[in-house]
């Protein structure tokens, strides 16, 4: 739109100074041809004066010699008295015999037009011939000037107008635009909010089902003796797929309401990131022995945040579950503080499967996970680092990752820290 609309000022505005010219060309044409009726008179009246005197005179009129002397211009078949006008006659030689007016350019003629003085002043030549014995004689020139004033003051008024209408163009084109994508986004912000209540409410709805299933196989499994033998798995799959489902409706259900503007701020309290951290590692500890990964600790103590306990906790449980997952057996683990200026950045390192750099941008994206992450953990929901950065958002923060394939992956976590 901005390049539609500059490339038509543009044209508009040459259209007019090719037309403004032009016009001023004509005119100087005209008054050339018109001239030049007078340059076999003028050009015998200075050889007769300098014959007499050896000087040319300095005004000279039409060859009837109507003469007012008074500096202007002033030819009686050209009713024309300007005083930024002028007329010059020149002998074959460029030599000038002649002029009228006040505006005399003091430059050789050349035939054609001409922009002298940085374009102050426009000038027309034309050369003069005489028909004698059936062969044209160059008699002389005739050149006659204007300055462009005139001209160059309208187009200053063109530019100032484009200029002005092109900025209420551009403001009334961008509110409108703006008012446009607002209205064209409305159906689809609509039926966005419609998918994320219809998430909040079927998850909601799902708990209670999921509830009565895993509270029939807790009471199957609590009498095992009531259990066929052969239903004996079968059974233990219901309890884990139901399970499974459970965690699926729950984080689904927090992320349907973290999307949510109104969301409330839970129970927001000065937390110690220490004393969290703490508690995670000694919940995890059992899975890093079972798969002999060093869990590697530098913690800051006295270090706070605002927040909900239970979301933060959430938060790094999701990084450090991951970085033991995705770590082969005998790999490490580190979690470690830093701070900078007003905020503190806990960082979840591991020496795991690692991500591939096309991937990393989609690392925080609901329900994706590598093939190879796949093939690691069947049971994961793919939901977990979308509920990690949600959290971290919610609690005025960021995360961020890089990695390398082969070689693992560093989570950063940065919130900011209460004094």
């Amino acid at each position: 739109m901005l390049a539609i609309f500059s490339v038509s000022t543009i044209a508009v505005y040459h259209f007019f100074r090719h037309s403004l010219y032009g016009q001023l060309d004509q005119r100087l044409e005209g008054l050339a041809g018109a001239a030049s009726h007078n340059l076999m008179a003028i050009r015998k009246q200075s050889n007769e004066s300098r014959q007499h005197d050896g000087k040319a005179p300095d005004v000279y009129a039409n060859a009837q010699r109507h003469l007012d002397n008074d500096g202007d211009l002033d030819i009686p078949w050209q009713n024309l008295r300007e005083a930024n006008q002028g007329v010059e006659w020149f002998d074959p030689n460029s030599q000038r015999v002649g002029h009228a007016g006040t505006l005399l350019p003091d430059v050789p003629p050349r035939p054609g037009y001409q922009m002298l003085h940085q374009g102050r002043i426009r000038t027309v030549t034309i050369a003069a011939y005489s028909s004698n014995t059936g062969q044209q004689h160059l008699e002389g020139y005739i050149r006659t000037s204007e300055e462009t004033t005139e001209v160059e003051g309208t187009l200053n008024q063109l530019r100032w107008g484009l200029g002005l209408g092109g900025i209420v163009v551009l403001c009334l084109t961008g509110i409108g635009g703006v008012w446009l994508t607002r209205q064209s986004l409305k159906p689809i912000e609509q039926s966005f909010d419609q998918l994320k209540q219809f998430t909040a409410d079927a998850s909601h709805e799902l708990r209670s089902p999921l509830t009565a299933i895993k509270t029939s196989v807790e009471v199957l499994q609590a009498y095992p003796e009531r259990i066929h033998p052969k239903d004996v798995k079968k059974i233990a799959a219901i309890a884990s797929a139901a399970t499974q489902m459970t965690h699926l409706v729950e984080d689904l259900l927090l992320l349907a309401r973290m999307d949510t503007a109104t969301y409330p701020t839970p129970d927001w309290t000065v937390v110690q990131l220490s004393d969290i951290l703490q508690e995670l590692l000694l919940l995890l500890e059992l899975q890093a022995l079972e798969k002999q990964i060093a869990l590697k600790v530098d913690l800051m103590p006295s270090v706070c945040v605002l927040g909900n306990t239970q979301q933060l906790t959430r938060l790094f449980g999701n990084l450090l579950e991951n970085g033991l997952q995705y770590t082969p057996d005998g790999g490490r683990v580190t979690l470690s503080m830093k701070q900078i200026e007003r905020a503190v950045i806990v960082s979840v390192e591991d020496t795991g499967i690692g991500i591939d750099p096309e991937h990393l941008a989609l690392v925080f994206d609901r329900f994706w996970r590598a093939d190879r992450a796949r093939s690691r953990r069947e049971k994961g929901s793919g939901l977990g680092l979308a509920i990690a950065k949600a959290i971290a958002q919610r609690h005025h923060g960021n995360i961020t990752v890089r990695s390398q394939p082969g070689v693992g992956s560093c989570f950063q976590v940065c919130l900011p820290q209460v004094q």
